[in-house]
């Protein structure tokens, strides 16, 4: 069984993509990236899909993950903010998938819970949270990156189970696991 690995976590949107990095040794984790990809400035939607895609294919290609938790969009009032931040959840889950990483979906909430015990705890409360388990030296300036970085963590406390979340672990499991969204 291998001891080490690294958890590629993710926090897709179409204006800020916040991603964090952990690797896990034993029962350990030690932080190693944070950041975030700013897709504000560019208009078009589909331009912000190609490098929401480009830039997880190269954070694959950089850090090796064995393993993708991504935060699951939660459910607004707003329809087509639920579509645009669906689909850039799924070029993200695409790019891991498209390199056969195993991708686990989880909940705002049950993220929050993970990190702070509490499923209503506020974006600095989180981060304020993860400085202190990872002994980072300072926050960045938009929560989004510390929001990425928590995905990741409440993947290492979850130890990849599918508790609370969907895990895929290719195309074929995808499709499996939504056989009646594919079209036949």
């Amino acid at each position: 069984m291998k001891t080490e690995k690294i958890i590629l976590g993710i926090d897709p949107g179409t204006s800020i993509m916040g991603f964090g990095i952990i690797k896990v040794i034993g029962k350990k984790m030690e932080f190693v990236q944070m950041n975030e990809l700013i897709l504000k400035k560019y208009d078009d939607h589909y331009l912000k899909l190609k490098l929401i895609f480009d830039r997880t294919i190269q954070l694959i290609d950089t850090y090796k993950p064995d393993e993708i938790a991504l935060e699951a969009p939660f459910f607004g009032k707003n329809v087509q903010s639920m579509l645009k931040l669906g689909r850039a959840q799924g070029v993200a889950m695409a790019a891991g998938l498209s390199r056969e990483i195993p991708v686990t979906e989880y909940a705002p909430l049950k993220i929050k819970m993970a990190i702070t015990g509490n499923g209503k705890a506020s974006k600095e409360q989180v981060a304020l949270m993860l400085k202190s388990l990872l002994n980072l030296k300072t926050l960045p300036k938009n929560l989004d990156a510390t929001d990425g970085l928590a995905a990741a963590v409440c993947h290492f406390y979850n130890s990849g189970t599918k508790v609370g979340g969907k895990n895929y672990t290719g195309w074929a499991a995808f499709v499996k696991q939504n056989e009646k969204r594919v079209k036949k």
